[in-house]
């Protein structure tokens, strides 16, 4: 079974581009970040129309998003609470009829945290570090003990070669040691990076290159701020790894590129 994950920046605006994803990755199950729509004007007929008769959204206008479209029957768990109060629709969870047996699904869109790394000063990382501490406790009081995958926009870079200068970086929000620490604790719940099973934490690796940078591909200053998570007992079953990086260069791309994940499943 492959799962991707992809922030589109708008699922409207980039439809064509979800149809080359389908063409070119074949994914069996899609979760999507910032789709920008809310539910009621939700594109209903595309999911069926690329293959897959089974989908799931949370939206709003304008803004955040998240959505899965699945090729397996699936069923939505609300059981998460409304992360820091807001409503501002950033996590969907389901529940996947896997051929091995049911499979939980998360997908988040953590807050990116404005510019400013100062909570005193800056709301927008305040609350990025109040979702990620809210998500911590839900997982550490409901843990996620078998069976369960954790995708999407975690708009964080952990590691030293997450980014293209952990030293100019240090600094910069999205790689801040506060958000670090944070975002291990979360996965301290009960995951384990599965992007970092099939590459080294000692080499670089990103999924997410800035639009300001018109030259991305020979800069290459890029992050990993998208992120696939499983519980110990899926290790067994991953089997492979593709950073779509070519999807940075099609027409009108999102600054993220898609992350497919196969799991024998």
């Amino acid at each position: 079974m492959r799962v991707v994950t992809w922030n589109i920046n708008s699922l409207r605006l980039r439809l064509p581009l979800l149809e080359r994803l389908v063409a070119e990755l074949s994914p069996d199950v899609i979760c999507l970040q910032e789709t920008k729509v809310p539910d009621e004007l939700f594109p209903e007929q595309v999911p069926a129309r690329l293959g897959y008769p089974f989908h799931l959204r949370r939206g709003m206008k304008g803004y955040n998003g998240v959505a899965i479209l699945s090729r397996v029957p699936m069923r939505r768990d609300d059981t998460a609470p409304d992360w820091c109060l807001k409503d501002d629709r950033r996590h969907l969870a389901a529940v996947l009829d896997a051929p091995s047996g049911p499979v939980t699904l998360h997908d988040f869109y953590v807050p990116a945290g404005g510019d400013v790394p100062d909570p005193a000063a800056n709301p927008k990382y305040a609350h990025k570090l109040a979702f990620v501490e809210e998500a911590t406790r839900y997982f550490a009081a409901h843990p996620a003990h078998a069976r369960c995958v954790l995708v999407g926009d975690l708009n964080i870079a952990p590691g030293e070669h997450d980014v293209w200068s952990h030293r100019q970086l240090r600094d910069v929000v999205s790689h801040t040691e506060p958000e670090i620490v944070r975002m291990r604790a979360w996965m301290d719940t009960g995951f384990v990076d599965a992007m970092r099973q099939f590459v080294p934490p000692t080499e670089k690796l990103y999924t997410w290159w800035s639009y300001r940078n018109r030259d991305w591909r020979g800069s290459n200053r890029g992050r990993r701020l998208d992120h696939v998570w499983v519980t110990p007992d899926l290790l067994p079953s991953l089997r492979d790894l593709v950073v779509h990086v070519a999807a940075r260069d099609w027409p009108q791309p999102s600054d993220h590129v898609p992350v497919a994940v196969d799991l024998a499943l």
